[in-house]
């Protein structure tokens, strides 16, 4: 069956990185559009970013404002794995964040999700 699992969520300082990871198995990954969620406490669960790639158009990225400038998508095909690289965190960062594997790519989210994640907390501390 479908699996998709991240991973490297933790607890850092404000300013400090992590990179999370997101391999999926029992699916051709390469036919997907995937793209990262994440949930804050007490609020819905917003697109962070989303990556698609196809052999006529190339690659192409979609990023939330908030998350511009510092965090980078990138997709390994041959692993099937999603990476989401951030940077320079603050603590309106926190939450989970989720992986999704899904149709297309509407700015920065996944649409049609197909399979989720089960999440990572990510905690950026002041």
């Amino acid at each position: 069956q479908v699996q998709v699992v991240e991973s490297g969520g933790g607890l850092v300082q404000a300013g400090e990185s992590l990179r999370l990871s997101c391999t999926a198995s029992g699916l051709n990954f390469d036919d997907y559009t995937v793209g990262w969620f994440r949930q804050a406490p007490g609020k819905g669960r917003e697109g962070v970013s989303c990556i698609t790639w196809s052999t006529w158009s190339g690659l192409s990225t979609g990023y939330a404002d908030s998350v511009k400038g510092r965090f980078t998508i990138s997709r390994d095909n041959a692993k099937s794995t999603l990476y989401l690289q951030m940077n320079s965190l603050k603590p309106e960062d926190t939450g989970v964040y989720y992986c999704a594997a899904g149709g297309y790519c509407s700015g920065s989210t996944a649409q049609s999700v197909a399979y989720w994640g089960q999440g990572t907390q990510v905690t950026v501390s002041s």
